[in-house]
């Protein structure tokens, strides 16, 4: 019997961020059935389990795995920060040509923005206004001759930003070249997003852009969410993975919007 290949430690996040959602969907999991879904040892799976609930991304009971409610785990940026990192990097690397340099970017909360970072240090000049708390850190530390703006206003700790009529009267006033912004969920080109505050910000953003293009990896189409915001018509270009569901690109382009699809990196082993 052959030994397992040891995965690299993306490979592993890649399996817990799997294990995340998969207890996400079915509200709780008993662990040796998790075991067997994902082909691991059960030495394995309560290793995973100890990591993600270490992290509080769940629960971890007598023989049991447990979600926290739904809403917690789409919004809650710990939830959000380490998922579908391959898809996220690939859709950053398609716009890092579109940022040009001197120009003022507007960048909402979404952690797919994330890995974008390294690639904004590159650009010269750069004026990067955002509300989240996390991505002015990592701009600090990670691009620190981008000239940053944190728009403050109501924090939110669990999605560490800023909300309110403080960041929306502040973005009325700015003009700026480009918005990079995501979605929580899209349905047949319908944009939706769980909480009201954030409704407002990314409308606020729009409005204060000549420009805007929407990243959007495949695990947010063919959801809904409690709030409504419009259309992918709002966007100059969608921007999502080769796995989006081709009803889904269909129905983006059947609203007149530019559809650019990229392929994640796998990773390594």
């Amino acid at each position: 019997m052959t030994a397992r290949t040891r995965l690299s430690q993306a490979a592993v996040e890649e399996r817990r961020q799997a294990v995340l959602r998969y207890v996400a969907d079915h509200g709780e999991t008993r662990i040796d059935d998790l075991a067997r879904h994902f082909d691991v040892s059960l030495m394995t799976m309560h290793r995973d389990l100890d990591d993600l609930a270490g992290r509080h991304l769940l629960r971890k009971e007598r023989g049991r795995a447990v979600a926290f409610p739904a809403l917690t785990m789409e919004t809650a940026t710990r939830f959000r920060e380490n998922s579908a990192l391959a898809a996220k990097s690939a859709l950053c690397a398609a716009v890092t040509g579109r940022i040009s340099p001197g120009s003022t970017v507007l960048m909402e909360d979404s952690t797919t923005l994330f890995p974008l970072v390294p690639a904004l240090a590159e650009v010269d000049q750069l004026h990067v206004v955002t509300n989240s708390v996390g991505l002015a850190q990592r701009l600090g530390s990670g691009a620190p001759a981008v000239n940053v703006t944190l728009l403050g206003g109501h924090y939110r700790g669990d999605f560490n930003s800023c909300t309110g009529p403080t960041v929306t009267r502040a973005l009325s006033r700015i003009r700026a070249d480009l918005a990079l912004m995501s979605a929580t969920a899209v349905l047949e080109g319908r944009l939706f997003h769980p909480l009201n505050d954030y409704v407002e910000v990314k409308l606020a953003m729009l409005a204060s852009a000549d420009q805007a293009l929407l990243l959007v990896d495949h695990s947010k189409f063919g959801k809904t969410a409690t709030y409504a915001y419009g259309t992918v018509a709002d966007y100059h270009t969608v921007i999502t993975d080769t796995v989006t569901p081709d009803t889904e690109l269909a129905a983006i382009r059947d609203l007149g919007v530019p559809v650019e699809t990229v392929e994640p990196e796998e990773p390594s082993l």
